[in-house]
């Protein structure tokens, strides 16, 4: 394969010629896609030099150049600091953004690693876990306040955006907290560009989730050749309507203190070497929000089985350790359980990215994300006793 370009089979191959010249990179030898990222694209790139990862910010919501450099920025502290991350690598120019035909590139070094779901975690290493997104937690505050960035509000605001776990780079598709308004570009949701001064803004509506129930279901209806998935959608969204119904009072108010946070934490963006984590990845969505709120939605990706329940000593494990290593409180934790359980409530992202865009990439994960709303109502006292005893 000639040094400079990429397999005809490759989509949207990147401008490697012109990219690998902003760096002291050498030049390619090999590219290939990787493919679990849902919103940008990312390559393992092998050159004359070594082995690269290149990201191709292509998500427009997270595709700023500006936008972009901050978050490199504060990766590079966050390395500094001792925190596991793969800064970019800086161009001949120094900046670590290149933008080539209007697209937003970045390079970094290749991590060797793999990512670990909680059931390969050992409970000491689901307290390790907590304690790393509580160091994360709190060295962003740090970081930010260095580069100059304004200290986050305190008063109990709670951001628009919603972001399942993203997915790019060495990532793959993750879930995203499911809402009352149509699904974008990401595995997340339509969400909109990392907020560093969060509006306040409300939790979901039941009156509005019912009549997307009611969308929903006409589109399950309408849907031809009928199949299995159909059948549990259908079943799902009565499911899901009946507990809105019974539990339409219990909706919360405006979510706690917010903080800098990842805004994607989940299994495919943190890559272990041996029983260490070695880098967290996908820091598009770094951004202010609850940061207790981030805790919980992490751990019901990390720790949910595939029936639908979850791991609660594992996930027990973990919030006591976020907790000491975040300075959050246990009321702080059992008010973010009762947010994002509601959150999961009034949650279908995956029915719309099936059913309005013809995207079935999220499928795979509906039966056990569905399950774990209906579980996790069942089992509200235990959970909130999981997280925050």
């Amino acid at each position: 394969m000639p040094r400079s370009c990429v397999p005809p089979s490759v989509p949207h191959a990147p401008p490697l010629g012109t990219l690998l010249r902003r760096y002291a990179a050498g030049t390619a030898l090999a590219c290939e896609p990787v493919d679990e990222g849902l919103l940008n694209r990312g390559y393992r790139l092998r050159t004359t030099r070594g082995r690269y990862f290149l990201k191709h910010h292509f998500d427009p919501d997270t595709a700023d150049p500006a936008s972009i450099a901050r978050q490199h920025r504060a990766t590079e502290r966050l390395a500094d600091l001792g925190v596991p991350v793969a800064p970019p690598l800086p161009g001949h120019d120094g900046r670590t953004v290149a933008v080539v035909g209007g697209h937003a590139y970045a390079l970094h070094p290749w991590i060797d690693g793999r990512h670990r779901h909680g059931a390969q975690l050992t409970p000491g290493q689901c307290g390790r876990l907590g304690a790393l997104l509580g160091v994360v937690h709190a060295s962003l505050e740090h970081v930010m306040r260095a580069q100059g960035e304004q200290a986050p509000p305190t008063s109990e605001e709670r951001p628009v955006r919603q972001v399942p776990p993203g997915h790019e780079g060495h990532a793959s598709p993750a879930r995203e907290p499911e809402r009352a308004t149509p699904p974008g570009h990401t595995a997340r949701a339509e969400h909109t560009a990392p907020a560093e001064h969060p509006a306040a803004a409300p939790s979901p509506d039941p009156a509005d989730t019912f009549a997307l129930i009611d969308d929903l279901l006409a589109r399950v209806r309408r849907h031809r050749p009928a199949d299995s998935f159909d059948e549990l959608a259908r079943h799902r969204l009565l499911e899901r309507r009946t507990l809105l119904e019974r539990h339409a009072d219990r909706r919360p108010p405006h979510g706690g203190p917010v903080g800098w946070v990842h805004g994607d934490f989940h299994p495919f963006n943190l890559l272990y070497r041996g029983d260490a984590p070695a880098a967290i990845v996908d820091w598009d969505r770094l951004g202010v929000q609850p940061r207790a709120e981030e805790a919980v939605r992490a751990a019901a990706i990390f720790f949910v089985r595939p029936d639908g329940t979850l791991d609660l000593p594992k996930a027990g494990a973990y919030a006591r350790a976020y907790r000491r290593a975040a300075g959050a409180t246990p009321s702080e934790l059992a008010a973010a359980v009762h947010r994002v359980w509601w959150e999961r409530l009034n949650d279908f992202w995956m029915l719309r990215w099936h059913y309005e865009r013809g995207d079935t990439r999220a499928d795979s994960q509906f039966p056990a994300a569905s399950a774990l709303a209906v579980w996790w109502t069942r089992e509200y006292d235990a959970v909130c006793g999981a997280f925050a005893d």
